[in-house]
């Protein structure tokens, strides 16, 4: 049973950081008042270049050219939203479907596969782990801090509750909120990274497999807060590591249970806490209301 138990939690410390990176993102994305539900294509941007570059240079660079990726992205969805006042849940599903048809694309036009990238050096392990598990315990209190304790987050919690009224006092919203959508998809690509270099040791043609949809539900049940973001994250990958572990260690289930019922077990959890934590909301008051700089 200690060893059922140990092998659990090392599951969970090796699915967590891509769920935790991206949940993160997103509550910088909503807090500043633009929905982000282009998480997923963010994740696939910077899980896809991730392992490309990493077959060019060091993995680590690689990891950052899929941070990269993924602000690059977000920058693209910020800028649809911010600049044009696009429908921000349209814009958002839009990327994730250009990015599933663009990695697919570049898949079978590059490296002439359907399925996969060339393998490549996996990030060095560190007690066991990949670096980016331990800076996935790291990053939420850092942008808990950030958001809650400095003058910086001070703004970015305001244009999602009171554009308007921030505007009179000088801060730039558009600039704000520009940028606060790069930055999730930077946090959204090194989750992506984490998968295609951490994990794995190659990009798969799956994903990130709706991770990316399951972190924005992780955000919602943290209440729009990176610790609580993170913690749900966590929360969904238990739910993953549980279901590798049922499958592994109980190969007799699979006679009784169907293996698509274990392989929806994370997804089933993510349904529930969402549908507990429906009349908890704690959305910023303009999240997903263009800013109109003539509104006052």
């Amino acid at each position: 049973m200690l060893e059922l138990l140990a092998a659990l939690f090392s599951s969970v410390l090796d699915a967590a950081p891509p769920l935790v990176f991206a949940a993160v993102g997103a509550t910088l994305s909503e807090r500043a008042g633009v929905v982000n539900v282009g998480v997923e294509g963010m994740m696939r941007a910077g899980a896809f270049v991730a392992a490309v570059a990493a077959l060019v240079m060091p993995t680590p660079l690689g990891v950052l050219a899929g941070m990269a990726a993924g602000a690059a992205v977000g920058f693209v969805h910020g800028w649809l939203c911010v600049r044009w006042r696009s429908d921000q849940v349209v814009s958002g599903m839009a990327l994730n479907l250009v990015m599933l048809a663009l990695g697919t694309f570049l898949l079978e036009a590059v490296f002439d596969s359907p399925n996969s990238t060339p393998s490549i050096s996996q990030l060095p392990k560190w007690l066991g782990h990949s670096p980016l598990t331990w800076l996935a315990f790291v990053v939420p209190f850092a942008v808990h801090l950030a958001v809650m304790r400095t003058a910086w987050g001070l703004r970015l919690r305001a244009v999602g509750e009171k554009p308007q009224a921030v505007a009179v006092m000088g801060v730039r919203v558009a600039r704000l909120r520009l940028g606060a959508v790069a930055l999730s998809g930077a946090f959204a690509g090194l989750g992506g990274a984490a998968l295609s270099t951490a994990t794995l040791d190659r990009f798969e043609h799956h994903m990130p497999s709706g991770l990316g949809f399951m972190a924005v539900a992780a955000m919602v049940f943290g209440r729009w807060t990176p610790l609580g973001a993170a913690g749900a994250a966590a929360f969904f990958a238990f739910g993953n590591a549980l279901r590798i572990g049922l499958a592994s260690s109980a190969p007799g289930l699979l006679t009784v249970v169907p293996q698509g019922a274990l392989l929806a077990l994370p997804y089933a959890l993510t349904l529930l806490v969402l549908a507990l934590s429906g009349k908890k909301s704690a959305a910023p008051a303009a999240l997903g209301t263009p800013y109109d700089p003539e509104l006052r």
